[in-house]
């Protein structure tokens, strides 16, 4: 059974590097199987990748001109500690429209994904690429209200 991982993690970056490289490429870039990578994609076994390997995967889908998902997937991580982050009051605004551009970046890579005709459903959106579109839209508009609370506008 298909497991469902966290849109903002590591092992969701590996399955987008699972769909971009192929076996034969993997082997090469780091010198390991898509098995290793598929077991380190599983949330629920203690296998984790190397943030080396991590690298030299996004590199591989740089080269076939692919976004690197290890480094978006980090990047939303990252935007998920600041955005929890208590002192909403002293954010800085610049910071708040880096993180709506890093959840744009996400919302975008979430559809030009699901449109992919290798995708589950092809160019088809499937209900779970549709419930992740979803999230992806809300974690922006939340993000947008947030500088508008900032900057004091009213809607």
């Amino acid at each position: 059974m298909a497991k469902i991982r966290k849109n903002a993690s590591i092992e969701n970056g590996l399955m987008k590097v699972l769909k971009i490289l192929n076996d034969a490429e993997i082997q090469e870039s780091i010198g390991k199987s898509s098995s290793y990578i598929r077991k380190c994609s599983n949330p629920d076994l203690p296998q984790q990748i190397d943030h080396n390997d991590s690298f030299k995967l996004d590199q591989s889908c740089i080269k076939k001109g692919k976004a690197p998902p290890l480094f978006t997937s980090y990047e939303h991580m990252i935007a998920e500690v600041l955005d929890n982050s208590e002192d909403i009051e002293n954010k800085d605004i610049n910071e708040m429209l880096v993180k709506s551009t890093i959840l744009h970046g996400k919302l975008t890579e979430l559809v030009k994904d699901a449109k992919d005709p290798n995708s589950e459903k092809g160019t088809e959106i499937s209900p779970i690429e549709k419930k992740e579109i979803d999230q992806a839209i809300t974690e922006l508009e939340n993000k947008i209200l947030k500088i508008r609370l900032k900057i004091d506008i009213k809607s």
